[in-house]
Formats: C-alpha cells, structure tokens, sequence
C-alpha cells in the first residue's frame, strides 16, 4: 500500500518510497483541532436552534453578531498572533472559550434562552474566532517542513470536511437530548481537550519571528502599533504578485463557489419539487467530493505545480456547477454535485500551499487574516447578488453563472504566468 515498484530497463525492480509520515505534533495537535470543529458545529447548530424561537429576525441577529466581529477584528487578530505568538493567542482563546460554555451552559439551564444571552454568546465566539482563526491557520507552517505542507493541509481540509459532516447531526441530537445547556457542555469539553493538547504541543516559531516576550524582542527597537502591522500585511499581500493572485483567485473562487451548496442548491432542489432529501443529498455528494481529493492529496501528495492543480481544480468545479445548474434530476444533480465538490477540494489543496507557503516567516498569521477576510467578503456580497437574482429569473441562471465564474477563474489562473510556474 505505501510503496510502488518499477522496472528498470536493466531488469532491476526500484522501490518508490511512499510519502514520509507528517510529524507527530502536527498529527496530535490536528486531531485536538478536529475535536473542537465537531464541538464548534454542534453549538452553532444549538444557536441557531435557540435563536429560531425567537423569530427568523434574531436568528439573523444572532448569526450576524458572530459574523460582523469576525470580520471586524480578524487583520487585528492577525497582527496579534504574528507579535505575540500563535499558541500563545490558541490557548488564551481555547481559554475564553471554555469559560464561556460552561457560563453558556449554567446560565442556559437556569433561566432557558432569553436573546441577549443568545447574542452576547454569539458576539463573543465571533470576537475569538478573529484572534483565534489566522492563528490556528498559520499552525501547519509552524509544524511541518516545507515539503510536506501540501499534505498536512490537504489532512486538515479532510478532517475539517468530516467535522462538517458530521457536526450539524450531532448537534441535532444534543438539541434533543440535553437542549442548549448540553450541546454548550460537549463544546466545553472540546476546549478542554484543545487547551490540553496545545500545552503539550511546542511551536517552533519560523526563523525572524521573535513574539513579544522574547529577549531579543525586549533589547529590540520599539515595534510599531498592531493596527500599523495589520496594515503591513495587507501591504505585502497586495505588493507580493504570487500572493496577490492567490488571494484574488481565492475571493472569486469564495464567491463562486461556495454560495451554490449553501444557497443556490437548495433553491434548484425547491424549483424542481425534488424536496428537502434531495438538498441534503446535493450537499452530501459536494462534501463527498472535497473529501476524497483532499485524503487522496494528504496520502500521496499534491501536484509539482501548485497554481496548475489550483486551476485544474476550478475548471472541474465550473463543469460540475454546470451540470448541477441543467440536470434534470436529482441522480444527475448529485453527480455534479460530486464533480464540484472534487474540482473545489482541488483548488483549495494546492492554493493553500501557495499562500501560507509564500508568506513571510513574520506575517504567517497576518497573511491568513487578510485571506479569510477576502472569503468573508466576496461570500457576504455574492450570496445577496446571487439571491436576489434567483428571486428575479429562477434558481438555474445564478447557477449558470457561478459556473460560468469559476471556469474563467480557472482558464485565467492557467494563462497567469506566477500562477502557472508556482
């Protein structure tokens, strides 16, 4: 299984090694990861539960209390991990976290769910998610070498996948069984067993990032203001050109693809009276599919040329979207669905290397906030495009055009030329 063999012209049989296995503290510290994504997945899901018995008005209030922080704060947050040191940012918000579900659970089971509750919960897992998030990004950086950060990603893509998966019907079942004040005590255990692992977990830090507390940072120069560094890392990644497109590529690809499992899908399914199964069914053959490409790139490896793989990946998507966007039922629906999800899963495996494989030793952090802040923006503005042009001509035109999107995305990403030889 993890070796090949081929002959050679003179008879001899080589043996191919199989890929080196990921360091062991990257393997450890993903699966703490994982725990607290399942964790996370299932508390939203309470949330938005809660939120909804108040009236579809606070469930948007609520969703948009986690959204706006996050969006707000996350090039802070960035600056923050890089001067200060990402575990050290982990811990204090796996820390915050783990006071505020066990605060989320007493309160909760004492006095139900009022709404500010429900709000202030939100408002304050927004806020760590913008401190937490380019942080955690960062970590695969800080814990494998260079050679083997496609893979570890592609690893931490297939676990964030199955936590997906798995997260919303899990907590449909801690709803049932234990309401609100249950679902927030499992989270509070996953952030439990992350504050555990990442105080077992030593962080090299990159060479020429010395975080704050360090000697040399103390005997150094007096550092400009976090708001001045998150600034910088937006500089470098509108300056540096490999970086430049991947972001760019990225914020297309967010706006193009993502919208159409979480919004256009369901409304196809709708249009065509296929039913609520089928939805499902849509977003499971697309989940299916990123999960598949992402084992198969963490086990064997990702292509030699990065942007080529990133640009294969888009077109596959544009032709899956496509099908899905003209089948005429939900088998065929499916299997676009599949297609799509493998063309994006793709994509992200060789376009994250890219980025947090381009950036600086110094802006790992503040590079991952600039870039969750482009998938956050082009997905808030292309879903409100794409449904209101669903309301004006039908669920399929939209469709049609996130894959007519991310097609040119893809043929542009092969026609550029740093993108191209990356």
């Amino acid at each position: 299984m993890g070796t090949s063999t081929t002959t050679t012209p003179a008879g001899r049989t080589a043996v191919a090694a199989a890929p080196a296995a990921l360091p062991g503290p990257y393997l450890f510290w993903l699966a703490g990861t994982q725990a607290g994504l399942l964790g996370d997945a299932a508390l939203h899901l309470a949330l938005g539960w809660a939120a909804a018995a108040h009236g579809g008005g606070a469930a948007g209030l609520v969703l948009t209390a986690i959204t706006l922080p996050r969006t707000a704060l996350v090039l802070l947050g960035g600056a923050v991990a890089d001067r200060f040191g990402a575990r050290r940012v982990m811990l204090a918000g796996d820390a915050v976290m783990l006071a505020v579900t066990l605060a989320l659970a007493a309160v909760s089971g004492g006095r139900g769910t009022p709404l500010w509750l429900l709000l202030s919960a939100a408002a304050v897992i927004g806020t760590v998610d913008a401190f937490y998030l380019p942080a955690s990004g960062s970590m695969p950086r800080r814990l494998v070498g260079p050679g083997q950060l496609p893979r570890a990603l592609a690893l931490r893509q297939a676990g964030g996948q199955v936590a997906a998966l798995l997260g919303a019907p899990l907590g449909g079942v801690l709803v049932a069984v234990g309401g609100l004040p249950g679902v927030a005590l499992a989270d509070a255990a996953s952030f439990g067993v992350l504050l555990l692992v990442l105080l077992r977990v030593r962080v090299a830090e990159p060479e020429g990032l010395q975080p704050a507390g360090s000697g040399e940072a103390e005997r150094g120069p007096a550092r400009p203001g976090l708001l001045r560094e998150a600034a910088a890392g937006v500089r470098l990644a509108l300056r540096d050109p490999l970086l430049r497109a991947a972001l760019l590529l990225t914020g297309v690809a967010a706006g193009a693809l993502l919208p159409v499992v979480s919004l256009l899908a369901p409304l196809l399914a709708r249009a065509h009276g296929w039913g609520a199964w089928s939805a499902g069914l849509l977003a499971g053959g697309q989940g299916a599919g990123v999960l598949a490409v992402a084992g198969l790139v963490s086990w064997r490896g990702a292509l030699r040329r990065a942007g080529v793989g990133a640009a294969a990946g888009l077109c596959a998507a544009s032709a899956g979207i496509a099908v899905l966007a003209w089948a005429a039922d939900p088998v065929t629906a499916t299997a676009g669905g599949v297609l799509a999800g493998a063309g994006s899963g793709l994509f992200a495996c060789h376009l994250g290397p890219l980025v947090l494989g381009g950036a600086p030793a110094t802006h790992l952090s503040r590079i991952q906030a600039v870039l969750t802040l482009v998938q956050s923006a082009a997905l808030v503005l292309s879903t409100g495009l794409l449904g209101l042009l669903a309301d004006a001509a039908g669920a399929r035109w939209p469709t049609s055009l996130c894959a007519l999107v991310t097609g040119a995305a893809g043929l542009a990403a092969w026609a550029s030329t740093v993108l191209r030889r990356a």
